[in-house]
């Protein structure tokens, strides 16, 4: 996908987020909304960094690159959403374009996506976008409601990765 299909993507999981966090047309759900927008948006936003350095869905579209976003909000208590934004970039890039993702790079070069995807030229870019963005946010839906909680407060685990001079 392009810069646009990862906006679109971002914008509308930060709007999805909100409420499958914050259920409501209130203020809680619009503050809901406005927390998770930024961090959502700059990790849809963040593997594509690797366009100026490195080798592009390579370098910044790999496991080891969401690990440690994942990681991140646990050792250090903040960037809780971030990983979704990375995580749903990657996403993207292998079910939405042809061309699919080096996922475990830098231990090989081979690229893994799925022959649905369209090119990022193509007209139907913004469309499979949002096709590929519902159903991010069928499957975020059933984790929060079945899973975990995505009200994501993880102050307990950094107190615990503390604990263990993390």
């Amino acid at each position: 996908m392009n810069k646009r299909g990862h906006v679109l993507n971002g914008l509308l999981l930060a709007l999805g987020l909100g409420f499958i966090v914050e259920p409501g047309l209130d203020a809680a759900t619009a503050t809901t909304v406005a927390e998770i927008t930024v961090p959502v948006v700059l990790g849809a936003l963040f593997p594509d960094v690797d366009t100026a350095f490195g080798r592009h869905r390579k370098t910044l579209h790999s496991l080891p690159v969401l690990a440690v976003f994942l990681a991140y909000p646990i050792f250090f208590g903040n960037l809780q959403y971030v990983w979704i934004g990375v995580l749903t970039h990657y996403v993207l890039d292998v079910v939405g374009s042809r061309r699919g993702i080096a996922l475990f790079h830098p231990l090989s070069d081979r690229e893994f996506g799925l022959p649905s995807g369209v090119t990022t030229s193509s007209k139907y870019a913004d469309l499979v976008t949002v096709i590929i963005t519902a159903i991010e946010l069928a499957a975020f839906w059933a984790i929060h409601t079945y899973v975990v909680s995505l009200d994501l407060d993880l102050s307990a685990a950094s107190d615990a990765a503390a604990g263990f001079g993390l």
